[in-house]
């Protein structure tokens, strides 16, 4: 049986995380960055294939853990069968100048009450849990561990010894003790880095995430769930490029027993929007010219070859493979890295680039001749490509269609240029980009709408509903007041939802995407609707809505893809960027009422 997924926080150091489960074991690490082969991946099978637990020996009697406040440094407090507690502290300080780019994880066991026998057993298995490397003892370190191109040192003042392939330690703890573990990992080419104090580095790191944090500038009722939220988001930010992940792991099911099971350690450009808004509205000004630049230079190139993914870097050839010596998450097969989805085409990832822009310039984030000369190259390509058939915003692994979100989106492409010339006195060809924009608006007017039912649907011609449909005000396509509006949001909040909120996507058994049908709530969506249920009206309904997401988050904060409601479990990737995302919108929307969903369709 796997680790539920809301028994796990996450530590990290703004360029790769790890995530750590309720009982002491870290389980998923990947190794210097976030889209490496992973050196711990027990989340996706069992120990044998990598895994460092630090936990008392015999059963646990009594767990319970949070962050230190405004931060990302992990405490969790263990108690034996005696009645002794520990505590166990988890960090990963930033990298920066002092460490360079060696990434390092630091473990501090306290001993809080009685005397504690604890274990230690750290298995490394680089490249996914397949390559068993040689361990020496070193002068410097404990023991130092190489394969190929990767070596991790472990600095500990515990006698170590190895056991079937593992190296592993008891030690006891008593009241007041400390007893450091420091694992770095460093280029197998370069010698290792001299190791760090531990007590010495997660003083530091507690402080900059302290700093950090007190620059966010939200002031509502749900001050420590946004606060959290946009720790999460920092978290998933690749430093050295401001690119954000969608989730740092892969191959978490979409249903358990499964085969949707997809790679989300890459960057898509279907969030740039929300998450420059979601950052400026924080105050974090800095975080949102970092993933401007990104989605920039990621974009550069012929307008032709615009993918709706890319690597952390702007990597373009994110080829899909699957792992076959990995079971997979309680059996969930196959495991997947690379995402063969790169290279689909989908038009509406041309609204999101310009609407992020857009709300770029609008915000004063130093606008450019040649951010201009881009949007306008993209612009030109989707005049004669804005009616092609696609695979729409859920990446449907199935034939194209036309789908009404992403004809919504090519909207919005048209509409942004045609501010950028009116409202910013930018050049281009306003009259054309006007007249295509009341062309498409027309075509989905009159073919993506089911005046029967009173509701736009998924796709030209199909009965089915799509949780997408929900962003058509917030866009600005149509006012909240239409009665479209309301009879759409009534609609997919009638016909994919299951309960309190939670919607489907669109059903998987109705509208056919090329896999087995079953999946869980998708959480952002719920934020959309919480957004939607606001802008027509029923505030109410919304702040319930959004009261049960908060309930739906584990101890400490943390929101996956999706969420089964019949089983009260987490889904897919964990965490999910667009699930905090989508909480730190909504919070803005439901507390002031000023925002991404009031302003995104304005006009100026």
């Amino acid at each position: 049986m796997s680790v539920p997924l809301e028994d796990y926080a996450l530590i990290g150091d703004t360029e790769t995380v790890a995530l750590v489960s309720r009982w002491g074991s870290i389980d998923w690490l990947c190794l210097p960055r976030f889209d490496a082969p992973a050196c711990f991946a027990a989340l996706l099978g069992d120990e044998s294939n990598g895994q460092w637990l630090l936990a008392p020996v015999g059963t646990v009697h009594a767990v319970s853990r949070r962050y230190r406040p405004g931060t990302l440094v992990l405490e969790t407090v263990l108690g034996d069968e005696q009645g002794g507690q520990v505590r166990i502290v988890d960090a990963m300080p930033p990298r920066g100048q002092q460490r360079g780019h060696n990434p390092d994880i630091v473990r501090v066991v306290e001993g809080i009450s009685g005397r504690v026998t604890m274990r230690m057993c750290l298995t490394i298995r680089f490249d996914y849990g397949s390559v068993v490397p040689w361990v020496t003892r070193m002068a410097a370190a404990t023991l130092h561990a190489v394969a190929g191109p990767d070596a991790v040192t472990l600095t500990t003042p515990v006698e170590v010894h190895g056991e079937g392939m593992t190296t592993v330690a008891e030690f006891e703890v008593e009241a007041g003790d400390r007893v450091p573990f420091v694992l770095t990992w460093h280029p197998s080419h370069e010698p290792a880095p001299a190791p760090v104090d531990a007590q010495t580095a997660v003083d530091d790191t507690t402080r900059w995430w302290q700093g950090w944090s007190q620059q966010q500038t939200y002031r509502g009722p749900w001050q420590e769930a946004v606060e959290r939220s946009l720790i999460t988001l920092k978290a998933l930010t690749y430093g050295p490029t401001g690119g954000i992940v969608a989730a740092p792991t892969t191959s978490l099911p979409e249903h358990v027993g499964g085969s949707r099971n997809w790679d989300y350690r890459f960057v898509w450009l279907r969030d740039a929007t929300f998450t420059l808004q979601a950052l400026m509205l924080a105050g974090y000004r800095n975080e949102a010219l970092a993933w401007r630049d990104w989605l920039l230079r990621a974009v550069a190139g012929d307008p032709a070859t615009l993918q709706i993914m890319y690597g952390i870097a702007g990597e373009r050839r994110l080829t899909e493979s699957e792992l076959p010596w990995l079971p997979g998450y309680e059996n969930s097969t196959p495991v997947r890295v690379g995402n063969g989805a790169f290279d689909q085409v989908q038009i509406d990832v041309y609204g999101e680039v310009m609407d992020a822009l857009h709300y770029a310039r609008r915000t004063g984030m130093d606008p450019s001749e040649a951010a201009w000369s881009l949007q306008r190259a993209l612009m030109t390509h989707l005049e004669t490509h804005w009616s092609t058939q696609d695979h729409g915003i859920w990446e449907m692994r199935g034939p194209k269609h036309v789908f009404t979100h992403s004809r919504v989106m090519a909207w919005v492409a048209f509409d942004r240029a045609v501010r950028a010339v009116e409202v910013s006195g930018l050049s281009g060809p306003v009259d054309r980009w006007r007249r295509l924009r009341d062309e498409v608006h027309a075509e989905v007017l009159r073919d993506g709408f089911d005046a029967e039912r009173n509701t736009f649907t998924q796709a030209y011609g199909s009965p089915g509903l799509d949780a997408s449909l929900l962003l058509i005000p917030q866009v600005g396509f149509l006012p909240a007041d239409d009665p479209r509006v309301r009879g759409t949001v009534e609609a997919v909040e009638r016909e994919l939802g299951l309960g309190d909120g939670l919607l489907l996507r669109y059903d998987t058994a109705e509208s056919p995407d090329g896999l087995p049908p079953g999946e869980g709530a998708f959480l952002l969506c719920s934020y959309w609707l919480i957004d939607a249920l606001a802008m027509i009206g029923r505030r109410d309904d919304a702040r319930r809505v959004f009261e049960r997401l908060l309930e739906i988050r584990n101890d400490v904060g943390l929101l996956a893809e999706e969420y089964d409601p019949r089983t009260g479990r987490m889904l897919g990737n964990f965490p999910q960027a667009f699930s905090h995302l989508g909480l730190v919108a909504s919070a803005h929307n439901l507390g002031t009422g000023l925002g991404p969903a009031a302003e995104r369709g304005q006009p100026s």
